[in-house]
């Protein structure tokens, strides 16, 4: 049975709203491939949704947490986390309970050959100041956040959260393959020029397995992800009972 499971975007969205409906008791988690294209929004983005076309592909849906929008589909591995409010990773405030998740996700990506890291907000500062290709802020992979996962300087994971009184949900979107940025801008009605940036600003796991087909990579990657997560949120009980 693969690590991963392949839905609709509505489907995963419907799997996190329901997540943190009621009381979040014990860490859980999915991974997700999707069966077709989707657009998801984030919550301060429903001003887009005004000029989209309905009921035409890709679907494009609003989600419960921040971000900029993003283009789900084959190319991309999908992850939801839920957490309850007082676990150890989630103390600090949101940037501070995004660091595992980026680490554990480049560890995982180092692990397929895909030498990713995490980028700490001091580091996310200065590659501010250095980056000369221009941000394409709306987008989610055309931004940057801390702890987020980047190849070099190029992004290739991102990061979104919900915090609420029940629970905090993070999810988290992995590129392993170029996606369409062209079917992004044109759908949501965003300049031509925004997906030549998106291509220059990430990176993806097919170029750096060249000789592994997509879905192996993605079995691969997300085999290798469960194990991590186990690991790092038993490390974290297990510190617990020992204090």
């Amino acid at each position: 049975m693969p690590a991963f499971e392949t839905v609709t975007a509505a489907l995963e969205q419907r799997w996190n709203e329901e997540s943190l409906a009621g009381q979040v008791t014990e860490p859980a988690w999915r991974m997700w491939r999707y069966q077709r294209p989707a657009i998801v929004l984030g919550r301060s983005q429903s001003s887009l949704l005004n000029g989209v076309e309905r009921n035409v592909e890709p679907e494009v849906l609003l989600r419960a947490s921040g971000g900029g929008a993003v283009l789900l589909g084959p190319w991309m591995l999908g992850l939801s986390v839920v957490l309850p409010t007082d676990h150890t990773f989630a103390r600090g405030g949101a940037v501070n309970t995004y660091r595992w998740l980026g680490e554990v996700i480049a560890r995982a990506l180092g692990a397929i050959g895909v030498h990713g890291w995490a980028i700490s907000p001091a580091a996310l500062l200065a590659h501010r100041v250095e980056n000369a290709i221009p941000a394409v802020d709306w987008a989610c992979f055309g931004g940057l956040s801390p702890w987020e996962v980047l190849v070099d300087r190029r992004k290739i994971a991102g990061l979104a959260q919900v915090r609420r009184s029940k629970g905090i949900l993070l999810v988290a979107g992995i590129l392993m393959q170029a996606p369409p940025w062209e079917l992004l801008t044109r759908c949501i009605g965003k300049p031509a020029m925004d997906a030549h940036a998106l291509s220059e600003i990430t990176a993806n796991c097919a170029e750096f397995c060249a000789d592994m087909p997509a879905d192996h990579i993605a079995a691969r990657l997300s085999a290798i992800l469960n194990r991590e997560i186990q690991a790092a949120l038993t490390a974290t009980s297990a510190s617990l009972l020992e204090a």
